[in-house]
């Protein structure tokens, strides 16, 4: 699998990532093993996860499994902290609550180190200084070796981005990485997000690549009973890509597919791991045979009129 730069950072990624926000509740333990050992296998190397993902259980899971049945140099583990639902306000990234997730992130995971870790998201009632000192903090006691944001808007990461930079006569964390939602359903990150990761010099993470599933083409001819739209906890995280103008989007994309002879799947990926910025395209697949046809994808490049007609079909007001 091709290995990206995260921006101008020293840290390489396979370009197509492994989620495991599934893992612990819709994936169980021994079908996660058996994905982790097959994207390794493949060469991949970027493993996204998060603290509150199956209540922690994803990355008990993951750490189980790196400790067990992949090496440990063998992968990068990118996690987040932030979100606290159990909290009396529903995100904090104040130094307090940051070093204790990440520590409690590294019991679970059984390591001595995040090699990504992410604001997961903004948190408007601590000060940006307050932040970034405990991201300072991670780094320099060798618990983090990069770090990026989640789900921020532009100016918010710049506003974080560009406070690391400017800090003089100090040694700061850089933000190498930004992650959010892209693929031919969702542009908006083109908007403003996209161009300011590249103006900093950082690298973004798309995720939901496939539109939630549906660039697939599964749900073209409605919901199947074993997909996430029939499932009542994953319903309504579909059902906004499942509109007229998706529907536009997928028949373009099974177009391009038949005359390339190649999936549904592989034309969407494909789009979006090669736009510019874009280090890597984190997937969360639910089985290992779906695992396995996307990496089948890893040699699919569309031809620059195949893309410009996606870009073209794609155009429209996003969601």
């Amino acid at each position: 699998m091709e290995q990206r730069q995260v921006g101008g950072s020293g840290l390489w990624v396979s370009r197509t990532a492994l989620g495991t926000m599934t893992w612990g509740k819709d994936t169980p333990e021994e079908e996660a093993a058996d994905q982790l050992t097959a994207f390794v296998d493949a060469g991949g190397t970027l493993v996204d996860t998060a603290d509150i993902y199956g209540g922690g259980q994803s990355e008990r899971i993951l750490g189980r499994l790196v400790s067990g049945m992949v090496r440990r140099d063998d992968v990068i583990i990118a996690t987040k902290s932030g979100h606290t639902p159990e909290g009396f306000r529903p995100c904090d990234l104040s130094r307090r609550h940051l070093l204790a997730a990440l520590e409690a992130s590294l019991r679970r995971l059984g390591t001595d180190h995040v090699d990504l870790w992410q604001l997961h998201v903004r948190d408007p009632d601590t000060p940006v200084e307050e932040t970034l000192s405990a991201l300072d903090t991670a780094l320099t006691s060798g618990k983090v070796r990069y770090a990026g944001t989640g789900d921020f808007t532009a100016w918010q990461f710049t506003k974080y981005a560009a406070w690391q930079r400017a800090a003089s006569g100090l040694y700061r964390t850089p933000i190498v990485s930004a992650g959010c939602e892209y693929s031919l359903l969702n542009r908006g990150a083109e908007r403003d997000l996209l161009p300011a990761v590249i103006d900093h010099g950082a690298g973004l993470i798309a995720w939901s690549p496939l539109g939630r599933g549906v660039l697939t083409a599964q749900y073209r001819n409605g919901v199947p009973s074993d997909s996430r739209a029939a499932r009542s906890h994953m319903a309504s995280y579909v059902e906004p890509y499942l509109g007229e103008r998706s529907r536009r989007i997928v028949e373009s994309v099974c177009t391009a597919a038949e005359g390339l002879g190649v999936s549904p799947l592989a034309v969407a990926l494909s789009w979006v791991r090669d736009r510019e910025g874009v280090a890597a395209a984190t997937v969360g697949p639910r089985t290992t045979a779906q695992l396995e046809e996307i990496l089948a994808t890893e040699g699919v490049e569309l031809p620059r009129e195949i893309r410009e007609a996606l870009d073209d079909a794609s155009s429209g007001p996003p969601r």
